[in-house]
Order: structure tokens, then C-alpha cells, then sequence
């Protein structure tokens, strides 16, 4: 905005070099602090994961101050027809709902000009790249064959293959069902909000998950899936060095544990390193629930698990009942 507001200042000849980005600075935070409270500046009105005229469609039909008890379609298209327009509404930018945007392989678009993608938002840079080609060479292989070209999604790809590592790991297998269509949208705003945080709480995950159909029963189970995959160590760097001004470590942390941690991430590292989330087999789909029994979950969202005395007698009896946590987490991912 600061770059805008001296390009048109300097755009005017006998104004050009004339007024500097300090002063712009200085009279842009004079008058945010002026504007009235509902002066949205500096947000998107809008989601910009909605296309604009069926934005402009909604608002028609729920204008502020709505009535609550108005309803309208989830479709906007085929509402009395059980049909796969709902897919095809999707790849429009016509998902009514927050939720319904996603598993539409839209991870897998590059970021391009002046829009940055969902894989260049910073909580997805931990997304290893060969994982990319991977799924790239999958489509390119389907594709190959004339009767399966333009069929197999990298959505569909995409949902197989997380399976399919799942149970080479040692793992359990589930079904997978079909016939996802491929986002062709993607931005990185649409990211934020969307995933846990490192450093979240029971309750923030509960929030999280439960915002989109998902019990406490399912986030414990789905987090066990860190005992597979990586982090970067600015991911949790707080709880080794600056947990807190009593404590620089995390108390909850396993204190050899904690010692390793800082060798493989010291101070001033670049975050772009990266270590395994299961110190003990990070290669097998395993009971990670056991790590957390010793003070090794690498986030604090994952040692919470055992600390909050809430999930802590389901993340135990897991622990003891790898087919108890198995069946758990087909549930959870079905």
C-alpha cells in the first residue's frame, strides 16, 4: 500500500521525489487510527477464495443485518439434483462453506505474478518437494494412457497415495473413496486459520477440529499421524530456548530429549532445517502416543495430549492398543 500511495505521488511530475515513504508511513497510521471501527483497510471484505459474482450473489441474498433464520442453497447450481455439480462448484470458487474448500489438490498449484499460493504459506513450507513431483509424475503416468487421460485427479492422487504411504509404513489400510475434482484455485490467504499450531492447546484443537465435523476422539487420533514426516525447527525452537522467563526449556520436554533437539537445531539455525517428528522410528507408522509417555512430542500441541488430563486417558489407552489407535484413525480419516 505504502508503495502504491508513492508510486501515484510520483506519478504526479511536479510531486515526483517529493514525498517520501517515511512521511506516507506516518499519515497512513494517523489515519487508520481516525477511520471508524468498521473501516476494513487492511483485511479482504471478501473471501478471495470465493469467485466474485457468486460473492455478490450471496450478499444479495443474505444482506447485512440478515435475518438469521434465512436459508439458501448450498448449491447454487443444481440444488434439487443429487448430481457432481457440488465438485464442479468448487473448482468455480462456489463452495458455500469455509470447509468445503479443500482435498481439491489445490496444494500442488505454483504461485504465480502477484498471487501466492497455499504451498508458499509459511505453515506449509515444511511440504517436502519431491512429494510434489511425485504426485506430478502419478497424473503424468495416468494421463499417459489415452482411455484414463483427464480422469484420475491429483486430488484422488493425492488421497491414495497418503494411504498408501500409511501402510507401507506399517500402517493400517482404509478405503479410499473417488472421484475428486481438481481445485484451480489457490492463494495463501486461504491458509491462514485453516491448520493447528504448534503451540496450540486442547482446546484450540478441539476448536480447530471441531469446525469441521471432527471430535476430540478424531484430533487425537489424526495427530498420531506425526509419527511419520518432519519440521522445521522454528516450529518449535520456543520450547528448547525461550519457552518462558522461569523456564528457557519447556518442562514438559524430555530433558536428553530436549539436549538432542538443540543439537540438531541451535540457535541462529536457518528454519529452513528440518528433523523428524519421531525421534525413535520416523520412518514407521507406530505408536508415537509412546513418545509422548516419555516427554518426546516434538510440538506442544503434541505433548498436550498427555498433559491435559482430558485426552490423556485416550492417548494411554492407545498407547497399550495399537489396534484400538488403528481402528481409531481409519475412522477418523474415513
Amino acid at each position: 500500500m505504502v508503495m502504491k500511495a508513492k508510486a501515484a505521488v510520483d506519478a504526479v511530475s511536479s510531486c515526483k521525489n517529493k514525498v517520501s515513504c517515511a512521511d506516507i508511513l506516518t499519515m497512513a497510521a494517523r489515519d487508520v487510527v481516525q477511520m471508524p471501527e468498521n473501516a476494513n483497510c487492511y483485511k479482504n471484505p471478501v473471501d478471495p477464495t470465493l469467485i466474485p459474482s457468486y460473492a455478490a450473489e450471496l450478499q444479495q441474498q443474505c444482506p447485512k443485518n440478515f435475518d438469521p433464520n434465512t436459508v439458501i442453497a448450498l448449491g447454487p447450481s443444481t440444488t434439487g439434483i443429487f448430481d457432481n455439480m457440488y465438485y464442479k462448484n468448487l473448482q468455480n470458487g462456489q463452495g458455500l462453506l469455509t470447509s468445503d474448500q479443500g482435498c481439491d489438490a489445490s496444494i500442488m498449484i505454483q504461485s504465480s505474478g502477484s498471487n501466492t499460493a497455499e504451498k508458499d504459506h509459511q505453515d506449509n513450507l515444511s511440504l517436502a518437494g519431491d512429494g510434489f513431483d511425485m504426485v506430478n509424475k502419478a497424473k503424468a503416468a495416468a494421463d499417459a494412457v489415452p482411455s484414463c487421460r483427464n480422469k484420475v485427479s491429483c486430488a484422488d492422487i493425492l488421497t491414495m497415495a497418503t494411504r498408501d504411504v500409511i501402510k507401507m509404513a506399517g500402517g493400517p489400510s482404509y478405503p479410499v473413496e473417488l472421484g475428486r475434482l481438481d481445485g484451480l484455485s489457490s492463494t495463501a490467504a486461504s491458509v491462514n486459520g485453516k491448520l493447528p499450531i504448534p503451540n496450540w492447546n486442547l482446546d484450540q484443537l478441539n476448536d480447530m477440529f471441531a469446525f469441521n465435523g471432527l471430535t476430540q476422539i478424531d484430533m487425537i487420533a489424526l495427530s498420531g499421524a506425526h509419527t511419520l514426516g518432519f519440521s522445521h525447527c522454528d516450529q518449535f525452537a520456543n520450547r528448547i530456548y525461550n519457552f518462558s522467563k522461569q523456564n528457557p526449556l519447556d518442562p514438559t520436554l524430555n530433558p536428553s530429549y530436549a539436549t538432542q533437539l538443540q543439537q540438531l537445531c541451535p540457535k541462529d539455525i536457518t528454519p529452513l532445517v528440518a528433523i523428524h517428528m519421531d525421534p525413535n522410528t520416523p520412518t514407521t507408522f507406530d505408536m508415537y502416543f509412546k513418545n509422548l509417555q516419555q516427554g518426546q512430542g516434538l510440538f506442544t500441541s503434541d505433548q498436550v495430549l498427555y498433559t491435559d488430563t482430558r485426552s490423556k486417558q485416550t492417548m494411554i489407552s492407545w498407547a497399550n492398543d495399537p489396534k484400538a489407535f488403528n481402528d481409531a484413525f481409519i475412522e477418523a480419516m474415513t
